[in-house]
């Protein structure tokens, strides 16, 4: 009885702040007491929530303590106290545009619940109706969004229009800023030298991006193998596993340049204890230019055979005399390992050949001539006698 007549009766008018205590749900209204008072209050359904509920329970419980705005007053009957008409709702959004307006002046991210999916994207309850566009939700398309809700998304406001009460959400922008540092730490790891392992991500005409911890570097089509390559899937598959060489760091335009070839051991390494000048090779030849024509002597080893090395006669181009994809015999005149260059001869074959077809051609006779005598001489003689 006393803690009743400590309470007063104010007198509140339509826009003033009340706070009161949840005491009874019902299935469209929540009764409130107010607090130090002894006026009751009614927030319809409708106030409680800026989204769409369904029942009341949905937005508050009993025994919730909650702040709204005065609405309506409507006049107690003699003897009653005036009964307040509030809304929630109204004071949740006056809070919320307030905190929506400075998080978007600093670009703050924060965490916003998805309560509802629709057509086009995702509704966040944020004090007011927070939407995420579909194409805001992530960096890749999504098919399915129903996984989706009750999920809290880390976002940032990217459009803000309080007169039309229209806030639009990223969660996206987040994402992408999250890759974007860590793509930005990944880039200062890596110096020129270092050999990493790392993870085919996309395959291109051009060559492949390699994932090496965060960070997609280019492997040039020139630099993924010592032998040559028509196209990049000859070597490599999407999701496989390479040992990478960084050969350079462009950090101001974010690239990486990458080589698997360099990370291997070259073919050449070693060569001068497989072949010396003198031997005879054999191989395909792989390009003919004015000059001469490559020879792969083995896997991503080429020598040349210039020009003059060709024939033993004067040619005007090599293609004369070969053709590209030809396998032909070549004797090794020089090789230089630290240089990568052998040089290789067909034309002194072809004389050594020659010259040992005349030696041989002294101890042969011919097979017109008899013990000194020409067949003639010895048919004509028998002729004779027979007449």
């Amino acid at each position: 009885m006393a803690e009743d007549m400590n309470l007063q009766v104010n007198v509140y008018k339509v826009g003033d702040i009340v706070r009161g205590k949840v005491v009874k749900l019902e299935d469209k209204q929540v009764l409130v007491d107010i607090e130090d008072s002894k006026q009751s209050g009614i927030i319809p359904i409708s106030e409680l929530s800026n989204l769409h509920i369904e029942k009341t329970s949905d937005a508050v419980s009993v025994g919730d303590e909650v702040t709204a705005k005065v609405k309506k007053v409507e006049e107690g009957k003699e003897g009653e106290e005036d009964l307040l008409i509030l809304s929630k709702k109204a004071v949740d959004a006056d809070r919320a545009w307030e905190e929506l307006e400075r998080k978007f002046a600093s670009g703050e991210t924060f965490e916003a619940v998805v309560k509802d999916i629709v057509k086009g994207g995702l509704v966040a309850d944020i004090g007011v109706r927070g939407f995420i566009p579909a194409s805001l939700v992530e960096p890749h398309y999504v098919e399915d969004f129903s996984d989706y809700k009750g999920k809290a998304l880390a976002v940032k406001v990217v459009e803000l229009d309080r007169e039309k009460n229209r806030v639009i959400l990223s969660h996206r922008a987040v994402v992408e800023e999250e890759q974007q540092r860590q793509r930005k730490e990944a880039l200062n790891r890596l110096q020129p030298g270092q050999v990493l392992e790392g993870v085919v991500r996309r395959i291109t005409d051009f060559g492949v991006f390699v994932d090496v911890g965060g960070f997609d570097g280019l492997v040039h089509i020139s630099q993924l193998s010592h032998t040559r390559v028509a196209h990049p899937s000859e070597v490599v598959k999407e999701g496989e596993t390479v040992k990478v060489k960084v050969l350079a760091v462009d950090e101001e335009n974010g690239r990486v340049s990458l080589s698997i070839k360099e990370a291997i051991p070259s073919p050449w390494e070693g060569i001068a204890e497989k072949i010396a000048p003198g031997d005879i090779v054999t191989g395909k030849v792989k390009r003919i230019v004015p000059f001469g024509a490559f020879i792969e002597i083995f896997p991503g080893v080429e020598g040349l055979v210039h020009i003059s090395q060709i024939a033993n006669k004067r040619i005007g181009t090599p293609h004369e005399v070969l053709k590209e994809g030809e396998e032909v015999k070549a004797k090794v005149l020089d090789v230089n390992e630290a240089e990568r260059r052998i040089s290789l001869s067909i034309r002194e074959l072809i004389e050594e050949e020659t010259a040992s077809e005349e030696d041989y051609s002294q101890y042969t006779k011919p097979s017109s001539e008899v013990s000194g005598f020409q067949i003639g001489e010895v048919l004509g003689e028998q002729l004779k006698k027979l007449k």
